[in-house]
């Protein structure tokens, strides 16, 4: 503690780099965040209007959309606020604030695709106790385990970062990252931080990537053994699930690998995948679902006549 000090504010140091071109970087910003939210809404108000979208499968995509504007809502208004700003100064507390958000959001995201890869691996390998095993009550159950479990890992993680005592505070990145405030860290070993950090990506990361696999392996096993019709239905109802998975898994492991690592030469790169499991997701996977799921594109063309003809002068 002597070699280093608790620091009110943190400076993120990247934003001087955009200040000829800030205001067009802020309209684009805020395309992309009005995109999301209206993607993601257009996907919640139809699954949750239709009665027929009441089931495990379509409540697991709308639990995907709530996460993804719960994990916008932590990027987008703040690197606004930033872009505008002459210091780009956040303050300790809205530092971890942030930090929580958007790693618990990442959490949960893969979570969610976790439990999406169960639902359908029940549904094709075992159809006569799917509607046993998926209930809504097991559903929220799953929900809430794997919500707190995001929130618990979480805290853990801050928990362990706010006791470091710091000797700087400049961020090299657009937002506040666990391992961005870690490596200012003097005075103390961060080996507990390390394996912290470790269990929890082996526990939310990994394990569900494994598993994601294993279902997607016997879903494969299952459909050589149907019939033609039967493999067309499941990869329909699949290939959502596999894209969104494939999507956010590239985007989370740039960030991982390129958390630790600096280098100017390749500075625009690293801060492109930096946000990229903050930006790409939450467009893509409203799309994906809205578009490839017939039940999901029907409510949805259906809701737009409706407008068109509410809206139609008489």
């Amino acid at each position: 503690m002597e070699n280093g000090t608790m620091p009110s504010y943190f400076y993120f140091t990247l934003f001087k780099e955009f200040v000829h071109m800030k205001y067009l970087i802020l309209i684009f910003i805020l395309a992309v965040y009005l995109a999301i939210i209206l993607f993601n809404a257009i996907i919640l108000f139809v699954v949750f209007k239709e009665r027929s979208l009441h089931e495990p499968m379509y409540i697991l995509i709308s639990c995907l959309s709530v996460n993804d504007l719960y994990g916008s809502a932590g990027f987008f208004p703040r690197i606004m606020v930033d872009l505008l700003s002459d210091t780009n100064t956040i303050s300790r507390p809205a530092c971890y604030v942030q930090i929580f958000t958007i790693y618990s959001y990442a959490i949960s995201e893969y979570t969610i695709l976790t439990l999406m890869a169960y639902d359908r691996y029940v549904a094709i390998c075992n159809p006569l106790k799917y509607h046993k095993i998926m209930t809504s009550k097991v559903t929220a159950l799953y929900m809430a385990i794997a919500s707190l479990h995001a929130a618990f890992s979480m805290g853990l993680i801050i928990l362990f970062s706010a006791r470091l005592p710091l000797c700087g505070t400049d961020i090299a990145r657009l937002y506040c990252s666990n391992w961005s405030v870690v490596r200012l860290s003097c005075g103390t070993s961060t080996l507990s931080n390390n394996i912290i950090g470790f269990f929890v990506s082996a526990t939310t990361v990994f394990l569900p990537a494994f598993f994601i696999l294993y279902t997607y392996v016997r879903i494969l096993v299952i459909c050589q053994k149907s019939s033609k019709e039967f493999r067309g239905k499941a990869l329909q109802t699949c290939l959502p699930h596999i894209i969104s998975f494939l999507n956010y898994s590239i985007a989370s492991f740039c960030d991982i690998a390129l958390s630790r690592y600096d280098s100017d030469k390749y500075k625009i790169v690293a801060i492109i995948f930096s946000v990229e499991f903050l930006v790409i997701p939450p467009v893509l996977n409203p799309l994906i679902y809205g578009l490839n799921l017939p039940e999901i594109r029907k409510n949805i063309l259906c809701l737009f006549q409706r407008s068109k003809i509410a809206n139609f002068p008489e």
